[in-house]
């Protein structure tokens, strides 16, 4: 995740993304650069306006609050489902009389 935030520094300082640029910061910071790792994003990213694909990012809403309404009815469906079973057994008991009566 380090050379993603210090791609982001280059870019928004607007320094050239390099292996040098990348490693140098990544010492800053007083990590050890990964040579493979640098290599394999300078390759993602290459043809990559960071600006543009920043721009264009969307953030996908988070809904922490539905989860509650949810969990009553779940409640709510119980107690119709146990109505709806007791009312199931009267009627079976009303065409049991039916037949005797």
């Amino acid at each position: 995740m380090e050379y993603i935030y210090a791609t982001l520094m280059l870019d928004a300082l607007n320094k050239e993304v390099t292996e040098e640029n990348l490693k140098s910061i990544i010492k800053a910071a007083g990590g050890t650069p990964d040579e493979v790792q640098i290599r394999q994003l300078l390759a993602a990213l290459e043809g990559v306006d960071i600006k543009e694909a920043l721009s264009k990012a969307v953030a996908a809403p988070v809904a922490v609050a539905a989860a509650a309404p949810v969990a009553a009815e779940k409640g709510e469906t119980k107690k119709e489902e146990e109505e709806k079973e007791e009312a199931k057994e009267e009627e079976a008991l009303e065409g049991l009389g039916a037949l005797f009566g």
